[in-house]
């Protein structure tokens, strides 16, 4: 375990806050969004699997929720955006504890992978076919966006598709307060609990480690971090459809970011969905055979890098450190 390198942190979030002044078309700040989205998604989900142990293949079922959720609150509550995205991200991670109930009494990983994705897709087949409140495949379409903030020293703030900038540094935020909040609790006494519920459950819970109540913790703050960005998304992207929120492609390419950059690591997943989400764009044209080049870079990285990119720096210190056999030969000689 290492010990949070604070100052290291807050000049690489200073350096992602300044890449608008580099990259200024809007295109460009479309991509470093859907980065920063996916990145906090990665980080949710790596929460409960790379930290917490548990397999589970049904967190799009929390971006979909939130994303629904925010966006009918919004359209027919009358209710701000700004309201509805907690409004919905508690209502997901109310359906994250109760996900994580039957979770508590299976330690099988396909087991679990299959009860979460069950769900999801229950949940995707019930969205598809309320066509009167969300339209179905037809999509849901009039989701208000933002409304403008005006902040002191800055001014008005404005949240537009012509204008990404507001929306680029709100999920700047949120992804840095989710980042810090991983990287503080990691190395916390709840931290190593839960890693070591990760390594071995019977171990510790001998110990006195609480298995029940710390499963149901991390499914309630990782489902309530999906529900959140997933609210975010929605009234980013303006459109939703069930396929584009709830499909399983969606999970395939998470699980894709954590595996590459480093499942179980802190900055692995944020690694992972900026060189997919770029990746992806790159793809664009192939459709649906983007499945074939995620599947892969997860069997390529699991066969030359089971650590994901994250561990290339833990190599290169390695390498460093290790002697120089011409070196030690030529000592030996003399």
């Amino acid at each position: 375990m290492r010990v949070p390198n604070w100052p290291v942190f807050l000049i690489a979030m200073l350096a992602i806050a300044l890449l608008p002044l580099i990259f200024r078309n809007g295109y460009a700040l479309h991509i470093m969004i859907l980065a920063l989205i996916y990145a906090v998604f990665a980080q949710a989900w790596n929460l409960v699997t790379g930290f917490g142990g548990m397999k589970t293949f049904g967190h799009h079922v929390f971006f979909g929720m939130g994303a629904y959720g925010s966006a009918l609150l919004s359209m027919h509550a009358g209710l701000s955006p700004w309201i509805t995205i907690w409004i919905a991200a508690l209502l997901t991670s109310v359906a994250g504890v109760l996900i994580a109930l039957p979770v508590l009494r299976i330690r099988s990983v396909p087991h679990i992978a299959i009860i979460t994705l069950a769900f999801a897709e229950i949940v995707r087949i019930i969205v598809s076919n309320l066509r009167g409140i969300t339209r179905g495949e037809l999509g849901l379409i009039g989701i208000p966006g933002f409304d403008p903030l005006n902040l002191p020293g800055i001014g008005l703030v404005r949240f537009t598709p012509a204008y990404k900038l507001g929306y680029f540094y709100l999920a700047w935020l949120v992804f840095a307060v989710v980042t810090a909040g991983i990287l503080a609790a990691r190395n916390s006494a709840h931290g190593m609990r839960v890693i070591a519920m990760r390594d071995g459950q019977d171990a510790a819970e001998s110990l006195g480690v609480n298995i029940a109540a710390y499963k149901i913790a991390l499914f309630f703050i990782s489902a309530f971090i999906v529900g959140l960005i997933g609210a975010f998304y929605a009234h980013y992207i303006i459109v939703l459809t069930p396929s584009s929120v709830l499909g399983v492609d969606i999970m395939v390419l998470v699980i894709a970011m954590a595996l590459v950059g480093g499942i179980g690591t802190v900055t692995g997943p944020i690694l992972g969905a900026a060189l997919l989400v770029i990746s992806v764009e790159l793809m664009r044209d192939l459709g649906q055979y983007r499945m074939l080049v995620y599947g892969g870079l997860i069997v390529l990285s699991v066969l030359y890098f089971p650590n994901g990119l994250a561990s290339l720096a833990d190599r290169v210190r390695q390498w460093r450190r290790a002697p120089n056999p011409i070196l030690q030969e030529q000592d030996n000689r003399s």
